[in-house]
Parts: C-alpha cells; sequence; structure tokens
C-alpha cells in the first residue's frame, strides 16, 4: 500500500536515519544545499533543531555544505564527506569513479581511515534519477513505469534505499520498496506474473566490508551493462550539476509502496525443487530425511533456511549467521574466503549434516560442503554444476572465467562437454554464454570462479540460491537411486597440488598502456621458455602450459585486471614446489626489465 510521506519522512535519507548503530537520530542535524540556476548562492535549510541533553547537542557534528550533498551527523558510522563546490567536469568524474563494470560500488560510511565516502544517501538521490532517465529515455514519459528498489543488511542500505525511492519518484517512477531482497530476487520481480517491474535496482556491495554499499540494476532482459552504467551516471552528475539535493525533498508528496517479494522468490525455489526431486512417496515435502546447514554470513540469505528448505521437510539445525546483521561480525559473507568455507566445515561435521550451503550477501554466489567436510567452490563448484548440467543437456558448451585449472577442462570433456575459457568478470562470462546460444552454440551454463554462475534456463541470472537448488536436487536424485552423493558426482575431477596468484601494481595513470607493453614481452618470453608452451585458445592475457616431467602439466596466466592497476598472474602446479619454481622463473623476468610493475609481493 502507498502511503503519504511527511516532509520529515522525505528527509529520512540526508539525515541518514535507520541505522541502528546511530544515536540520537532527532538530534540529527540536515542540511541540504540548494542551487539555484539563476544563482550560485547557496541556501542552507536546517530541518530540526537538535534535542536531547547538553552532551548529546554537543556530541552533533557541525557540518559544512555544498550542493547537492549531506551532512554529517551524530554517531560514529555518520556521513561526513563535506567537499567543495566543484566544475561540472569534476562532479563527472566523480560520479564516473564509482563505476565497477556492470554496477556501482563505493564508500558509504565513514569509519575506516583513508576510505572518504563516495557514495552517500545523495548520490543514491542522483543516480536513481539518471535510471530513471535511461529507463524510460525511448519511452514518452515514466508515467505507469514501475521499479522495485531491494537492499542486503548493510548498515548504510535503508538511508541509500530511501535516497533512490525519492529520486526515482522525483522523475515521476512508481517507485516500490521491496525491504531486505536478495539480487537475484530483484530479477525476478521483473518477470514474475503480478509483479512484472519495469525495472529494478539492489542496493549492495556482495561481500565488501559494512562500509561500502553500490547499487545493481535490471530490466525484464538481464542485468544492465557497462555502457549503461556509464550512461546512467552521466545523467546522475548532470542532475546533481543542475540540483542540490533539497530540490525535490522540499515537496510534501507520496513517495512510495512497498511490497514482501522475498516470499515469492522462495515459493519458486520450493517448486523447482519438488518438481525436480519429484519424490515417489512425499511430493511436497522432497527433503525429508535431509539434513542441511546453511551459513548465510548475517547477509540475506537465511530465508533459504526458513522459507525453503524446512517447508520441504528439511533439518536445518546447526545453521548459523541467519539474521542480517551490517556489521558482518562473524566472517566475510563470501563463498571463496577461507575462513567463511572452514566455519561452514565445522558447522556440518558439529551438526552432521549431509550437506552445507554458504552464500555472499546478497545470495548472487554460493558454495557447498558435503558431508565429510569437502569445500565446493571455485573450480570444484563448477565441476559439481557441470556434471549436473552436462547429465540434463549432453555435450552443451560450459562457458568459464579464464584462472580455471587444467583439470576442469579434462573433467568436462570427459564427460562429453565442451569447455570455453573465457575471460574475468562474470558479466563477461554470462554474456558470452547469450552470444553463443544465439549463435546457434548450445550453452547451458556459465560460470566464474569466484562463485559466479548463471543457467540458460534461468533466465542467463546468476543466483545463488538457483545454483545450491540444482545441486540439492542432484543429490536427493542420487540419493533415491542409491547412488553416492556429491563425491560421486565429482568422480573424475583432479586439482593441482599447489595454486597460486599474485597481484602486480602498475602507475594508475597509465596502467592500462604499460600493461599492454608488459603483454607483448610477456608473449615472447613464453615463446622463448624451455618447457613452456603457450595455450591455444585464449581469451585474456596470455597462458602457458608447463612440463612438469612425467605427463604433469602446470601451468599459469599473466593478465591485466579489468578495473584495477593491476597484472594478475595465476599458476598452477602437479608437482611439489612446483609453484616457486614457475614463480621464480617470472620474477627473474621481471627483474631483467625496464617496465614499471611492482612485483614486491613477489619476492
Amino acid at each position: 500500500m502507498a502511503r503519504a510521506v511527511s516532509f520529515t519522512d522525505c528527509t529520512t535519507f540526508l539525515r541518514g536515519e535507520g541505522h541502528d548503530q546511530l544515536r540520537n537520530p532527532t538530534a540529527a542535524r540536515c542540511l541540504a544545499l540548494q542551487r539555484s540556476r539563476r544563482s550560485a548562492a547557496a541556501q542552507v535549510v536546517a530541518l530540526k533543531k537538535p534535542s536531547g541533553t547538553g552532551a548529546e547537542r554537543a556530541s552533533i557534528v557541525k557540518p559544512k555544505t555544498r550542493r547537492g550533498d549531506i551532512v554529517a551527523k551524530a554517531g560514529r558510522r555518520a556521513y561526513s564527506t563535506p567537499r567543495p563546490l566543484e566544475s561540472y567536469d569534476d562532479l563527472l568524474a566523480r560520479y564516473a569513479r564509482l563505476q565497477n563494470g556492470s554496477d556501482i560500488r563505493g564508500v558509504a560510511l565513514d569509519g575506516v581511515e583513508g576510505e572518504p565516502v563516495t557514495i552517500s544517501p545523495a548520490e543514491a538521490f542522483f543516480i536513481a534519477r539518471g535510471f530513471a532517465e535511461w529507463i524510460v529515455k525511448d519511452r514518452e514519459s515514466g508515467r505507469g513505469v514501475k521499479v522495485s528498489v531491494g537492499r542486503d543488511p548493510r548498515l548504510s542500505g535503508k538511508a541509500i534505499v530511501t535516497a533512490i525511492l525519492a529520486g526515482l519518484t522525483s522523475k515521476g517512477i512508481t517507485a516500490v520498496d521491496m525491504g531486505l531482497a536478495t539480487t537475484p530476487a530483484c530479477f525476478m520481480s521483473t518477470i514474475s506474473e503480478g509483479y512484472e517491474y519495469d525495472g529494478s535496482m539492489m542496493c549492495t556491495a556482495s561481500h565488501l566490508p559494512w562500509n561500502r554499499n553500490g547499487i545493481k540494476f535490471f530490466t525484464p532482459k538481464g542485468g544492465l551493462k557497462k555502457a549503461d552504467i556509464a550512461f546512467i551516471l552521466q545523467a546522475a552528475a548532470t542532475n546533481a550539476n543542475q540540483y542540490g539535493a533539497s530540490w525535490f525533498l522540499m515537496r510534501n508528496m507520496s513517495l512510495r509502496a512497498s511490497v514482501d517479494f522475498l516470499p515469492v522468490y522462495a515459493a519458486s525455489l520450493r517448486e523447482l525443487i519438488q518438481k525436480g526431486v519429484n519424490h515417489p512417496e512425499h511430493y511436497g515435502a522432497p527433503l525429508k530425511g535431509l539434513k542441511v546447514v546453511v551459513d548465510a554470513g548475517n547477509g540475506s540469505g537465511g530465508f533459504f533456511a526458513s522459507m525453503v528448505l524446512e517447508p520441504l521437510g528439511a533439518d536445518t539445525s546447526g545453521s548459523q549467521f541467519l539474521d542480517p546483521d551490517g556489521n558482518f561480525p562473524n566472517h566475510v559473507p563470501n563463498p571463496e574466503d577461507a575462513e567463511a568455507m572452514a566455519m561452514t566445515v565445522a558447522a556440518v561435521r558439529s551438526a552432521g549434516a549431509d550437506l552445507g550451503v554458504v552464500f555472499d550477501t546478497d545470495v548472487d554466489r554460493s558454495g557447498m560442503v558435503d558431508s565429510s567436510g569437502l569445500e565446493i567452490n571455485k573450480n570444484r563448484l563448477i565441476a559439481l554444476l557441470a556434471a549436473v548440467t552436462l547429465a540434463e543437456h549432453p555435450g552443451t558448451t560450459i562457458v568459464t572465467d579464464s584462472v580455471t585449472n587444467a583439470g576442469l577442462k579434462e573433467f568436462i570433456a570427459a564427460r562429453g562437454g565442451k569447455h570455453f575459457r573465457y575471460m574475468r568478470g562474470y558479466q563477461n562470462v554470462i554474456s558470452k554464454g547469450v552470444e553463443l546460444n544465439e549463435e546457434g552454440v548450445e550453452t547451458h551454463l556459465m560460470i566464474e570462479t569466484s562463485g559466479h554462475g548463471a543457467m540458460k534456463e534461468n533466465f542467463y541470472l546468476d543466483d545463488g540460491a538457483y545454483l545450491a537448488v540444482k545441486i540439492i536436487i542432484a543429490f536427493m536424485r542420487a540419493r533415491l537411486e542409491g547412488s553416492p552423493g556429491l563425491q560421486g558426482l565429482l568422480e573424475g575431477y583432479s586439482e593441482g597440488l599447489e595454486e597460486r596468484e599474485y597481484r602486480l601494481g602498475l602507475p594508475r595513470d597509465c596502467f592500462k598502456a604499460e600493461g599492454a607493453k608488459v603483454l607483448a614481452a610477456f608473449h615472447d618470453f613464453i615463446v622463448a621458455q624451455p618447457g613452456w608452451t603457450l595455450e591455444e585458445e585464449n581469451h585474456e592475457g596470455w597462458r602457458a602450459i608447463i612440463d612438469e616431467g612425467e605427463g604433469r602439466q602446470g601451468w599459469l596466466l599473466l593478465r591485466q585486471s579489468l578495473h584495477d592497476p593491476l597484472l594478475v598472474l595465476n599458476m598452477e602446479s602437479y608437482v611439489e614446489g612446483g609453484c616457486d619454481k614457475i614463480k621464480d622463473t617470472v620474477l627473474k623476468w621481471f627483474e631483467e626489465q625496464v617496465y614499471d610493475v611492482d612485483f614486491s609481493k613477489m619476492l
């Protein structure tokens, strides 16, 4: 139900209310700077008179003001990022720096030294206006356009979402607040019958620390591309240049409606499990007798235990960190993180569970643990999902990123599949899968070693809960057939004894050009190195196969980071001490070069 919002409500996002850690929110003072088109003079608008004790009033940070920005307020984790008035070019550059490939990322809260706030509610307000302009650019107006907005439990999430809702509404968009959500649920809200929003925005920074936040964007066609994000940020900068944030907030109007969509999304996952398992005795409770530990890392994934598994008969006792907590107090919510996986392994063993599932913050990635405590993430997760996919779609192509190991390619080939090893960046991997299907190359699985994985059958959506469901179905089908569990599906998969990754710094002002020079020379180095052979099919950097004797082959890959001033060196060896030998060979080459590369981490 839509509700009228008072002026005080409208200004919530400038005050940043909603953070549990902030005390005395009524004592917070919000100043917005309205820039007139006819005058550069700024007007300071005092929205609330401080209240509370004298000590409380003394603790309030007296803010500086700037065009279209917010001010500091009481509390350790307050927005306090005053900047001088900026030229349009500076403003444009500042917004452009928020782009992280196909989404937006930045620092949302103060509290970490050397990390100033870059995405406050004010930036979010104008980014939402930019998205509104993007989504209606081929329409006559925004009338009738609906956009859903979700968030993970980050401390800055409520304030930023309120700003997003305000920004959308200011452009005539019907903005709908989904509250706590997952990234896949946001996309599903654009295609689910009875909802079918024209777009969706998810406020999340995935596994990054508590002070970060960001935004992901969807339409019924899927996630936005890099060029779309660039358009949105340019439009946001233009809006910020024209108006102060108080321009819209001075109005008293109905801002938003709300919807509880997560139960709808959970119901679709339950139905998928029921159909997939097709239990002959209890179809409605196909997980009866299955014990699953869920580790949500205090992100948005706790619903998977209570709303998906338990209603289907599963025992989820022993699950941990299901309650949302934007401090992420227990471990980084990231299935690539060693501590997160180790804690899930310990929980599985302690509970005597059949399976463990670990999610990242916004549930677009997942990892698994089997009953023996075997960690199933990275290459091993790809192998498991490849086995599941190839059983359903024999001969299909599977697209991965560039850093997958040699054993994975052999595993896929042995099961009759084709491995297309592409490049880093989960959107690159997914887009390549879409492209191959459009060209007539059947491609049912696209997955990065980070755990971002999408399936053709699921709208090419990277959905950690969906992938976990596919694995649970395969496990239950194997159990019904009397076959081994997950390790049976992984039979024949092998990994090297050692693996390493080194991140080598490049000069920030010219890292693309300098990196290209290094890679060109590295190609010649590989060709000249005895026992090293260039990988014939390669789409990113240079990858070499390394003869380690007795039929064993290690490998290395040197590539340029997609976004950061870095060269990334990955390697794998099948012999003890092999990675040191590979590293020393490459290090010697770097020491003989004149390129501006910081290889100190290899020393």
